[in-house]
């Protein structure tokens, strides 16, 4: 079979002679998603372990830590704990996890991995790298944490923020 020339170039006598051209997607793949104060955001997607949606139950509270921590998630037998991004960030009303289900981005860099706990995920988008933009009219809170952003609407003052994992997973903060 190998040997059949038809195999090495793909065409058989159920294949037709035409192929049809794949696009090829343009930038870098991003997870974009909101926080609870409904600004979007977005995470390279080569920084992200995986995406997670665990019911509430499932991540234990833990006492007398950071309150942006919302407790620990077992993930395959691994501790993990999960932050609630949206009040790291700084945004005052807290993230509902009144609900069947808790979308969690886990974000990994060397041995440390954490579960940022959001809104909503939007999904994966291809976008260019090329197009952000230095941050304008961030908040203080914001600012250590972005990498930069996209413009959607400057009319409207809609903007595609675009997180830096590894200044968050690093962040003094968590000892607070």
């Amino acid at each position: 079979m190998v040997g059949n020339p038809d195999f090495l170039t793909g065409r058989g006598q159920d294949q037709a002679p035409e192929f049809q051209e794949l696009e090829s997607p343009e930038g870098e793949l991003h997870l974009r998603f909101y926080i609870t104060s409904g600004h979007e955001f977005a995470l390279p997607a080569t920084g992200i372990r995986e995406v997670l949606s665990p019911s509430p139950d499932r991540i234990t509270p833990v006492p007398n830590v950071s309150p942006l921590l919302l407790g620990t998630l077992n993930v395959r037998g691994r501790v993990v704990w999960v932050a609630d991004l949206g009040q790291f960030l700084g945004d005052p009303t807290p993230l509902n996890t009144d609900k069947p289900e808790v979308q969690v981005i886990a974000v990994e860099d060397q041995d440390i991995m954490l579960g940022l706990a959001v809104d909503r995920i939007v999904g994966m988008d291809w976008l260019d790298i090329e197009e952000v933009q230095m941050s304008t009219n961030v908040p203080d809170s914001v600012a250590p944490f972005l990498r930069g952003e996209w413009v959607l609407d400057a009319q409207a003052n809609k903007f595609l923020r675009l997180l830096d994992q590894i200044a968050i997973l690093r962040s003094a903060r968590w000892a607070a």
